[in-house]
């Protein structure tokens, strides 16, 4: 039997890269998938073709996950669609933008956070919602960042809201243990997509990049989606308040040539 059989997977920015991805290897194991987008159009109804290529069924939905009204129509659709959601991966965000703190504009990051933290926060209110309903049991996933440990120059937007994602995931342990709902996090270092742009164009930035890399290659956007597959199925019953650290030993590099 499919690890995810009978299962719908609410994927929060699945018209690319990791939630792309991660769609597909859920659809593999016999689940059923929201994909939602922002923008993409044209990439999320890519994901429902390939879901459906699967043999499994897709609905899309499109909104800003930052905005409580569009999630909560986001929901009603995906219910409307299915019936349940049982798993919800909180896998949408957007980078760092580059500037540091003495310049950076406030309203900016105050958009990172709603786009990194506050609509992941939104999302699991009304999958936990929804989940008491359905009598319990469940599973979030929620896609941080090494760079919730990791800080760098000019990404204060991106490391803060990535770091407190980090701590809402283990404050939910806390609030929803009891009614069978698992909380997790997948922490990725670099991974070819969207994000990582230049690194596909680019082999030779893509070759320097690496270097600071133990396995010396970057992530490929379904190895971050296998691990989804096995903390969203019954493999991960016991795991919970975790942080899978996907970075090929980026991390282990920081006490490196000081």
């Amino acid at each position: 039997m499919a690890k995810l059989e009978n299962k719908v997977a609410f994927i929060t920015g699945s018209d690319s890269g990791i939630g792309q991805a991660t769609a597909i290897e859920f659809a593999r194991e016999g689940a059923d998938i929201v994909v939602h987008y922002l923008e993409d159009a044209d990439g999320a109804a890519s994901t429902r073709d390939q879901v459906e290529a699967l043999g499994r069924n897709a609905t899309v939905v499109a909104g800003d996950h930052g905005d409580e009204a569009a999630v909560t129509r986001m929901f009603a659709t995906a219910l409307d669609a299915f019936g349940h959601v049982d798993i919800m991966m909180n896998n949408a965000s957007v980078d760092a933008s580059g500037v540091y703190v003495a310049d950076l504009d406030i309203a900016a990051f105050e958009r990172t956070m709603r786009s990194n933290l506050i609509g992941q926060l939104i999302c699991c209110k009304h999958f936990i919602n929804h989940r008491k309903q359905q009598g319990g049991g469940g599973r979030i996933i929620n896609v941080t960042s090494v760079h919730e440990e990791q800080a760098r120059a000019g990404a204060a937007d991106y490391d803060c809201s990535k770091g407190a994602l980090r701590n809402l995931t283990r404050t939910l342990v806390l609030e929803v243990s009891a009614l069978g709902i698992t909380v997790n996090n997948i922490a990725p270092g670099m991974v070819l997509t969207p994000f990582n742009q230049q690194a596909i164009d680019d082999p030779e930035y893509l070759a320097e990049q690496v270097q600071s890399i133990p396995l010396k290659r970057a992530a490929r956007p379904e190895e971050i989606g296998r691990l989804a597959v096995f903390l969203a199925s019954s493999e991960g019953d016991y795991v919970t308040g975790a942080t899978y650290v996907m970075d090929g030993g980026l991390m282990q590099m920081s006490g490196q040539g000081a």
